[in-house]
């Protein structure tokens, strides 16, 4: 069953005319469905409150829809996050009798002046997301050694504990155990649910139920990561080389407190070193976190600063 992630950045409520609403918190969930082919919409109801809301919705998604009914601070911080997480594959919407010719300096040299221009039709954005769904490739066999980020848990009666999340990269199997991770806990996948029908393997891009056996809800939080790789890593002090974005005014410096996201992760991380010389906006650095941040080898986080000022994206931190 293909499955694309669509994130839809713009006015609140917009994807609720893209599919049936599903989950909602800071983030909320739309499911479309046509046969055999799904698409999940995510939009970030907190933000522009909530920059994590931002992050974690184009965390999850394959697609982003930028819908711009105003050049304002919000606009350029959403192309920043965008460019930065290197969101490539998306379109751009323009409301309000907003001409091209005002937005493409502003998007120019970042991923988003590579976005198809749409119009403001949610039936055609509809089949568009459904046409780009089926022609998703489906593995001949499933591979192994998959990693689930939780974005929400519940206790459903008669079923027990059930971790929402989307694949991350390879499979997950029904009646195989999978690791918490951080900490040390394990869990039996007793059945595994994508878009309300019951399949036996989920595969990177699905949105998945799992109903875990061993665990309790309160073992598990958004950002834990349920997987079956033994190569994932769970580290609270963070090193790599950062690239800071352009607009970023001055170097970094230690004891600073930004927020490194990965996944469905997004924490605080203290500057304990930093090396600006060369050019300061690809300084080496090493973050201390609160509690260990769960990613595979060689992964890259987004640098966050929420502490006073308008500008909120920091760069990316390449681990090394």
């Amino acid at each position: 069953m293909p499955n694309l992630t669509v994130a839809v950045i713009g006015p609140e409520g917009y994807a609720g005319h893209l599919g049936k609403k599903g989950t909602s918190s800071d983030i909320t969930f739309y499911n479309l469905k046509r046969d055999r082919v799904t698409v999940t919409v995510v939009e970030p109801s907190r933000y522009p409150e909530k920059l994590a809301s931002l992050f974690f919705a184009l965390s999850l998604a394959e697609k982003a829809v930028l819908v711009v009914d105003e050049i304002n601070a919000a606009f350029g911080e959403c192309v920043l996050m965008l460019d930065t997480m290197g969101k490539k594959n998306g379109v751009i919407v323009l409301r309000n009798y907003l001409p091209p010719e005002q937005v493409e300096p502003l998007v120019k040299g970042t991923v988003v002046e590579g976005y198809s221009r749409e119009p403001d039709d949610a039936g055609h954005l509809r089949e568009l997301f459904l046409s780009e769904a089926s022609r998703l490739e489906q593995p001949a066999k499933a591979p192994g050694k998959g990693s689930v980020p939780v974005d929400h848990t519940c206790n459903v009666k008669g079923v027990g504990v059930v971790a929402l999340g989307g694949v991350a990269c390879g499979a997950i199997h029904r009646h195989k155990q999978l690791r918490v991770l951080p900490g040390g806990k394990t869990a039996l996948v007793r059945s595994i649910q994508v878009h309300d029908d019951d399949v036996e393997v989920a595969v990177a891009g699905d949105r998945v139920g799992l109903a875990l056996k061993g665990v309790e809800v309160g073992d598990l939080d958004r950002g834990s990561v349920l997987s079956s790789d033994p190569d994932m890593i769970a580290e609270s002090t963070l090193t790599g080389r950062a690239e800071l974005v352009k607009y970023w005014p001055a170097p970094l410096k230690e004891q600073m407190v930004l927020y490194a996201g990965h996944w469905m992760q997004f924490l605080p991380a203290r500057v304990a070193f930093v090396d600006n010389s060369g050019d300061w906006r690809r300084p080496k650095v090493t973050l201390r976190c609160d509690k260990e941040l769960v990613h595979p080898p060689g992964a890259t986080v987004v640098l966050h600063y929420l502490e006073g000022g308008r500008l909120r994206v920091v760069g990316r931190l390449a681990l090394s």
